[in-house]
This record gives C-alpha cells, sequence and structure tokens, in this order.
C-alpha cells in the first residue's frame, strides 16, 4: 500500500474569521503530481471526528488507484490532499479553547465549518500560501463535513468545485432537524470522556458503540482526537480526555440547522457542480428514509452519481475505509469521463 505523508497548518484568518483553522496536508511520494489535470481533494469531517480519520481512505484510495494504473485501467492524477478541520474538532479545539468557552458554548453552526473551508480555499490569512483557485478542486465531505462543503459555494468569491462526493450527507428538511437536533445533543452529552490513558481509552472505545470501526481509525481517534489534561494542575497526574468535549459535540448538533439550509440549496449546487453521492444501505442514525428522499428524482436534485455501501451505516468511513476509498475513485472515474469535468482536465 502506498505511503502516506502528511505536514500540518495553522490558518489565522483573525479578525475577519474569529477562530484559527487547523489545516492537513497529504501527499503520497512517488504518486503525487504536479500536471495540470492533477486533482487536488478537500476532505471534511463527521461531528466528533478529525483531520486524521481520512488516512485510511487515503492510503486504500491511493493503492486501488496505483493498482489502476498499473494494469492500465482508468486512473487519475492526485497532486495532493488537504484536511480542513472544523474548528471546534480534533487540533483545532486545542487552538480555539478559550473562545469556544464564551462564544460557541451553547451552539457551534455548521456555517462555521463552511467559513473555515471557504477561508483556507480562497486564500485568506496568515498561515498558508497556496492558490487553490489554480487547483482542480474536488471536495470529499462525510456527514457534516459534506453540509459545510455545500454551504461553502454559497460564500462569495464561490470556490470552483470541479466535482464532490457526498459520504452520508448531514441532510435534513428543518422539520425532521429540529426531531433530530436534541436527541443527538443528548447522546453526545451521555458518551464517555474520561480515562486514566489512552490503553485504556482505546480499550473502553473498543467495546462500546464503536467496535465496528477499522482498527487503525480507532488507533487515529485515540492518538488525535483524544488529548493529556493535568488533575489539579498538577502534571504528573494527568488524565485522557476529548479534544472536542461533549459540550462541543453536544453545540455542533445544535449548530446542525445549517444542513436544512444546505438541502434547499442542494439543487442550485447539483446544477453547478458534478455530485456524487455515497450512501450506506444501514439506516443506524438518521430517519429510515432520509436516504430514498435525498436521492428522490423529483426533488430536483440531479446527482451524477449514487451509490450504497452494502453492509454499512452513517459511519461508513470509521468501519470500511475501503469501501469508501473504493466509492470515492469509481465517482471520480465517473466525474472525469463526464464533459463537465474533462474540459477542466
Amino acid at each position: 500500500m502506498p505511503r502516506i505523508e502528511s505536514e500540518s497548518f495553522v490558518v489565522d484568518a483573525r479578525p475577519q474569521y474569529p477562530l484559527l483553522i487547523s489545516v492537513k496536508r497529504y501527499w503520497s511520494p512517488g504518486f503525487d503530481a504536479t500536471d495540470d489535470d492533477a486533482l487536488t481533494l478537500v476532505l471534511t469531517h463527521a461531528v466528533g471526528s478529525h483531520n486524521e480519520q481520512w488516512e485510511p481512505v487515503l492510503e486504500e484510495l491511493y493503492g486501488v488507484n496505483a493498482t489502476a494504473s498499473s494494469i492500465s485501467k482508468y486512473s487519475f492524477k492526485v497532486r495532493e490532499a488537504w484536511a480542513i478541520e472544523c474548528p471546534n474538532h480534533g487540533e483545532g479545539a486545542l487552538l480555539n479553547e478559550e473562545k469556544l468557552k464564551t462564544e460557541y458554548a451553547s451552539v457551534f453552526p455548521v456555517e462555521d465549518y463552511a467559513r473555515a473551508i471557504h477561508v483556507v480555499l480562497s486564500g485568506r490569512g496568515e498561515g498558508l500560501n497556496i492558490d487553490f483557485k489554480s487547483r482542480r478542486l474536488v471536495g470529499v465531505g462525510h456527514s457534516l463535513g459534506a453540509t459545510a462543503l455545500i454551504l461553502s459555494r454559497m460564500i462569495q468569491p464561490t470556490i470552483p468545485w470541479l466535482a464532490a462526493v457526498l459520504i452520508e450527507p448531514l441532510l435534513l428538511s428543518s422539520e425532521v432537524d429540529k426531531a433530530y437536533r436534541s436527541p443527538l445533543a443528548a447522546l453526545a452529552a451521555e458518551n464517555p470522556d474520561v480515562w486514566p490513558d489512552r490503553e485504556e481509552a482505546l480499550k473502553t472505545i473498543k467495546s462500546g458503540s464503536s467496535k465496528s470501526w477499522d482498527p487503525r481509525v480507532l488507533e487515529l481517534y485515540v492518538s488525535y482526537g483524544l488529548r493529556e489534561v493535568s488533575i489539579m494542575g498538577q502534571p504528573k497526574n494527568k488524565i485522557v480526555t476529548l479534544k472536542c468535549s461533549k459540550s462541543q459535540e453536544a453545540a455542533t448538533y445544535r449548530g446542525v440547522l445549517g444542513s436544512s439550509n444546505a438541502l434547499a440549496y442542494l439543487p442550485t449546487f447539483c446544477s453547478n457542480v458534478p455530485v456524487y453521492v455515497v450512501l450506506g444501505s444501514k439506516a443506524d442514525y438518521l430517519p429510515a428514509n432520509n436516504s430514498s428522499n435525498l436521492v428522490e428524482k423529483d426533488a430536483g436534485r440531479k446527482f451524477k452519481g449514487v451509490v450504497t455501501a452494502d453492509g454499512e451505516g452513517h459511519f461508513v468511513l470509521q468501519t470500511n475505509p475501503q469501501a469508501v476509498a473504493e466509492n470515492i475513485y469509481t465517482s471520480l472515474i465517473q466525474a472525469i469521463s463526464t464533459s463537465q469535468l474533462k474540459t477542466k482536465l
């Protein structure tokens, strides 16, 4: 499997955008390309997740693409991938800790994740000197991250997405959104969030609701989704807890009203961007009819492709990175073959 390397950045666009943004660049030595037709992937994550959750998917994606290229099947060039973290998650939660305790204590709007994506890709602020306007940008978002990708296109200047892959997108009508917000916020508050060390955290998480996660994803979650804190200010006495606290996870669920706004904007998004949707076959998180309603032909949302990951649910990215990578590969190959994308490549 191709080796993945990374480097981290912090984008500071204050005071235009009040929060610091944690960004991670990924590439695979020997498989990265600087050709004009090479794609730049932009990765966005779900509630309670972090940038590094994408690493197993990237390993699998580079692998399947390299294999296809070696046997003369369809493949595409990838320049690099950029993971943009929701600013109250992962490393961003530490960078913005004090700000989150005040202005975002009760609600973290998904629109603020969309704004963070736009800040990074439009080149605002300091900390990252990349001209994304000259890149062939493909958005790949999971759950809340898919919602944020859609909303990011509503901000001016418009991000020139060449294509988008939406994995189990968190897109709900306003009525369903309101009904789901409180239970999801309550669920976040009930989850365990303190362990004596990372080893115990991994053991507990493995035996809980995340026991079906891919082992690589679990290891990354314990390494990058948790933090050490001192007890009573004594450095020698430490415990392990979540980087994105339970209160901030709940605040994010309270702020997903943007999912209904994104759903309303989706027909416009689809008319301007080739959109591919990856859905799980199990309704284990969102309403049972949500997927069928999303792809309903009469709703005006014209997707270029819809695939279903058999046996998987909402957290398919965590449970089966290989299936996600294969579906991204299939979507991008299909995208490249379409006139909309081919003319720009």
